[in-house]
């Protein structure tokens, strides 16, 4: 299957992409300053975090910075998450009103407070809400209605056929599976055959999610699964190479200063100076990885409270350190 990032790989509706990489949506993680990093380097689409209808209805103090996104991130989706079918609507009503290009349903979200209310994972319980849900969102939106699952609650609740089957025939466009359970959460090794099995049933695309942590092994997925794209996450964090075929290990120093300062500008414009600064930490932990690797070094970065104070500190310390070897 091809990877390239201009011919039209798939559709989603009407949508065509471009591309058969996609950041995965990733709770503080994907916010628009990510997106548009592994944008430029050739993820195929942009997908907020996931967004809690919950927070739609009661006008969260962080909803505007959830739900901002550029039109470069184009396509663009709001990935929104509830355990209520009519509040779930009522959300993906309100984000229709900031034109994406279409809506995501978390279905696969494994986090206790999500899943144990019935929200994310949680919803694979109840494959019947499940058709409720995207019938709802599809009678009522005017963009596609995609959905994210999980292989199922635990080894005892394997539902992921019976659901993705179910979500299709509500009128789905698409569907990502995470070839794990709930109770695995990101442990051992995700089941890529579930993936096929998912594929070989279905006629919208499929996106396949789990321990691709490389192009090579994204194209070893698509082989043995036939899905049309695949999903990265974790793995992206601090490796925005990994959608143009590379990893961050293999960067010279100059490109690594060059990514981090863009990215750390971005978050700037995004959050301001001082919380841009501060949440930019968590990426710059893997993209300094190896370099990280004393107290005192983690000290003076992390203490940084200003851009530029903060890129002169990152200079100087990749100038004068070797990364240790992970």
């Amino acid at each position: 299957m091809s990877l390239n990032h201009t011919a039209t790989s798939f559709f989603i509706g009407n949508i065509p992409i471009n591309g058969r990489l996609i950041l995965a949506p990733m709770d503080g993680y994907t916010d628009s300053p990510m997106r548009l990093i592994s944008k430029q380097f050739g993820s195929a689409v942009s997908i907020s975090e996931f967004i809690n209808a919950i927070d739609i209805k009661q006008g969260h103090p962080h909803l505007l910075s959830q739900i901002t996104f550029a039109e470069c991130e184009r396509p663009f989706a709001y990935q929104i998450f509830d355990d209520k079918p009519e509040r779930m609507l009522a959300g993906a009503l309100k984000l229709r009103e900031h034109n994406p290009d279409y809506i995501d349903i978390n279905m696969g979200c494994s986090a206790k407070n999500v899943s144990n209310r019935g929200a994310g994972a949680g919803l694979l319980k109840h494959p019947q809400k499940i058709g409720e849900i995207v019938e709802s969102l599809v009678k009522h939106l005017d963009v596609p209605v995609t959905a994210k699952i999980r292989l199922g609650w635990d080894d005892n609740s394997l539902n992921y056929l019976e659901t993705s089957r179910i979500i299709q025939e509500s009128g789905a466009s698409a569907i990502t599976v995470h070839a794990r359970t709930r109770k695995m959460e990101y442990s051992g090794s995700a089941r890529w055959e579930a993936i096929c099995e998912v594929k070989a049933q279905l006629s919208i695309p499929v996106i396949g999610n789990g321990d691709v942590k490389s192009l090579a092994d994204a194209e070893r997925m698509m082989a043995q699964t036939g899905c049309d794209a695949v999903m990265i996450g974790r793995a992206a964090i601090g490796n925005p190479w990994i959608f143009s075929g590379s990893q961050r290990e293999e960067q010279p120093r100059s490109e690594l200063l060059r990514v981090v300062e863009h990215h750390l500008d971005l978050m700037v414009q995004h959050y301001g100076e001082k919380i841009g600064v501060m949440v930019f930490r968590k990426h710059l932990t893997r993209y300094l990885h190896g370099y990280l690797s004393t107290p005192e070094i983690r000290r003076n970065i992390y203490s940084q409270e200003k851009e530029m104070e903060l890129f002169e500190s990152i200079c100087s310390l990749l100038n004068s350190t070797d990364p240790l070897e992970s």
